[in-house]
């Protein structure tokens, strides 16, 4: 409402000079205004006084406040009303809700803003991120490759490569796209019983973990693994395959291990018919090497190669078809390869078994998988 140039002082004298006999042409002269206003001016404050006029002039200031505060009000609570069932959860989620407020009720963008609550800078941001297109081209790519490998370990590989990405970024480009993993975890319905804990090998060739797995090819004859891994860092020095493997393939496969890394001071195995065999027993006396033999029913005793063979039976064992026995261990020796030589580990710092290997002055007995001959 336009405000009146004239105080209520003003008005009051001039409808007095007309009051008194001044003719009207006269005061709308002195005054400067138009016939119409000075009747209005008449009509609205006639026979009032200079206080009394002021009065009225501030009742209707008070009156047209009141009159903008209500419309804005119930504007406000159509507009909430109107978005009720909308989450803005997202900034980009708010913005599209401040576009449909403004286009649904014609409100400018600074009252959908002040009604919902939304900060003004937050809808006119405008994103200056780089485009994420090869980088998440290159994470399905590893995941697609690497079936069963986290966000992390991916993310490790990305460094290696060159990528120079944080790790959250590549978690939630890892999440939008549906790479995550599902995990099964075993339901416990006991708990496990305390036991002490054995002493932890302290440097590289110290200790040694055996243990089998068990597996199918693809028409149902099944087949068995041999794993031995070195418990200090984490390699896999061979995973022996064959449909049937007794004492003397074991003592077989320690001789040839041993051949190229020298034998060890202890080797964690379970009470296996093939572990207890005299044959394993004299290899050891012999080689001056001490079996430390797990407690029946308590698995978590070689825990070391117990890890192993799940990693084993997860990214390898279940992600193949295996032929023929010849297939079978091709193929697994391709993913003993993969896992001393590229695989990111979480207990060595997400170094390779290899690069650790390396940094604790020990050279890997690995070798290619072409050049590898398994017992048949």
């Amino acid at each position: 409402m336009k405000k009146s140039r004239y105080t209520e002082e003003q008005i009051a004298f001039a409808l007095k000079q007309a009051e008194m006999g001044t003719p009207v042409a006269e005061v709308i002269r002195r005054m400067g205004v138009s016939e119409q206003t000075f009747y209005r001016w008449k009509k609205v404050y006639g026979g009032l006084g200079v206080g009394e006029l002021r009065r009225v002039k501030q009742l209707e200031d008070e009156n047209r406040k009141l009159k903008q505060l209500v419309a804005d009000l119930s504007l406000d609570k159509h507009i909430l009303q109107d978005v009720l069932g909308k989450k803005a959860l997202t900034p980009g989620r708010r913005r599209e809700i401040v576009a449909h407020v403004q286009a649904s009720h014609g409100v400018s963008e600074r009252r959908s803003c002040l009604a919902l609550g939304v900060d003004r800078s937050s809808v006119r941001y405008v994103s200056h991120k780089p485009d994420q297109a090869p980088l998440r081209l290159r994470i399905h790519d590893l995941a697609a490759a690497r079936v069963r490998y986290g966000y992390f370990r991916i993310y490790i590989l990305l460094r290696r490569e060159g990528w120079l990405v944080n790790h959250k970024r590549v978690y939630r480009l890892y999440r939008e796209d549906g790479l995550s993993l599902r995990l099964k975890r075993p339901r416990r319905n006991v708990s496990a019983a305390n036991r002490e804990r054995q002493p932890a090998a302290s440097a590289p060739n110290e200790m040694w973990s055996m243990d089998f797995v068990s597996d199918a090819l693809f028409d149902g004859r099944r087949l068995r693994a041999l794993t031995v891994v070195d418990a200090f860092i984490r390699e896999a020095l061979a995973i022996d395959v064959d449909q049937g493997i007794k004492g003397e393939q074991v003592v077989a496969a320690m001789t040839r291990i041993s051949a190229t890394r020298g034998a060890p001071k202890t080797i964690r195995v379970d009470n296996g018919p093939e572990f207890i065999s005299k044959a394993l027993d004299r290899w050891a006396y012999e080689n001056g090497v001490t079996l430390d033999f797990s407690r029946p029913g308590k698995p978590t005793d070689n825990a070391f190669v117990e890890s192993f063979n799940g990693r084993l039976r997860d990214e390898c064992l279940n992600s193949h078809w295996f032929l023929s026995l010849a297939d079978a261990r091709t193929k697994i020796e391709a993913w003993r390869w993969d896992y001393n030589e590229s695989r990111p580990h979480t207990a060595l710092g997400w170094l390779t078994p290899a690069e650790y290997a390396a940094s604790a002055g020990v050279n890997p007995g690995g070798c290619s998988p072409e050049a590898r001959i398994l017992p048949g």
